[in-house]
């Protein structure tokens, strides 16, 4: 053997063992995961759009877009998760410029975890801002017998995120499933079959006891504590039609009194959810990630006296101190490491 090639594979073994003997980020006191849709956050750059509808959403000046990312920042420091998944943003670009805001304005370090998707209608994705903990980060499409069963809809603004804490003397994972599923009530059957196909990709993991969250806007028309089988999507999401409990999950929305679950800015609709692995409910016996509450934080989305109404022809028209942030509002849970 050459030195040349001794030396590869001793750096190549030296490097698999600073790997191996790595531990995860310190666990932080309390894990907080956060969801929220920010309503068609593009900049002002048009050239990198292609849909008219891209286009025509696209903030109308870098004034106003400048409003948009300094406000939103703002708004995020506020709550600060240490998970916040979002919805409807661009690109890695605006992503970028959203942690360099909260870094320069409020002094909170985030990263980004983004992979481009294919909606090629509305050009909108989905992303995942964290503090710590993220190990890995990842696509998935589905097979071609699940494509030929046509039981299954293509998730075209999806990512998936694993995360390692320290924690209590243990590592402690949580595999997460951020979503944007299809809008609109007549969109119901395409919803299902997105929504049966999320849950396939998460089911082995819910039923070998691993924390998982699927979590993000899902568009469906069910109220929480009214899911039906033959719904919207829910159904499917929760693990209700499988032949066995031990894959369902768990929507914490519901533990929430019903006037406190509106997601919503304008219409009474409860899109935005975050469902949890049964394991990490707090009533469950042993050590881990524990449910601790949730909120629906409105009071961060709507600014100046009351709900613009008219939010939606008045996006970047209406006052900037009355003007309401997004058309969803932030729901974020918070979690204990037990031990």
């Amino acid at each position: 053997m050459n030195n040349g090639i001794f030396r590869g594979l001793v750096c190549g073994l030296l490097f698999l063992a600073i790997q191996t003997d790595a531990q995860a980020d310190k666990a932080p006191d309390l894990l907080t995961v956060a969801t929220w849709n920010l309503e068609w956050f593009f900049d002002d750059f048009k050239g990198n759009n292609r849909s008219d509808v891209s286009k025509e959403q696209s903030a109308p000046s870098r004034e106003e877009w400048e409003w948009k990312l300094y406000t939103t920042a703002a708004a995020i420091a506020k709550f600060e998760p240490t998970i916040l998944a979002v919805q409807e943003i661009e690109d890695r670009a605006v992503m970028l410029a959203l942690t360099k805001a909260l870094k320069e304005k409020h002094n909170l370090q985030y990263r980004v975890a983004f992979i481009d998707g294919f909606d090629s209608g509305t050009e909108q994705d989905v992303a995942i801002l964290y503090r710590s903990g993220l190990v890995e980060y990842s696509r998935r499409e589905q097979t071609q017998e699940m494509f030929d069963s046509k039981e299954y809809y293509n998730l075209s603004k999806h990512l998936f995120a694993r995360f390692e804490w320290q924690a209590n003397g243990k590592t402690e994972s949580l595999t997460t499933l951020v979503l944007h599923l299809r809008a609109t009530a007549d969109a119901a059957d395409l919803r299902r079959r997105q929504a049966k196909l999320a849950h396939a990709w998460m089911k082995a993991g819910i039923e070998a006891g691993e924390n998982r969250i699927i979590l993000g806007d899902f568009n469906v028309e069910e109220l929480a504590g009214q899911v039906k089988l033959e719904g919207d999507g829910m159904a499917d999401l929760l693990g209700w039609k499988t032949e066995r409990e031990t894959d369902d999950l768990v929507d914490l929305l519901e533990t929430l009194p019903p006037d406190k679950r509106q997601t919503h800015l304008i219409l009474e609709k409860q899109f935005d959810r975050i469902l949890i692995s049964k394991p990490m409910l707090a009533t469950t016996v042993g050590p881990g990630i524990k449910f601790k509450s949730i909120e629906v934080l409105s009071r961060f989305n709507i600014r100046g006296a009351s709900v613009d109404a008219d939010h939606w022809d008045t996006r970047f028209t209406k006052d900037r101190a009355e003007r309401d942030i997004s058309d969803h509002h932030p729901v974020m849970a918070t979690f204990e490491f037990r031990k």
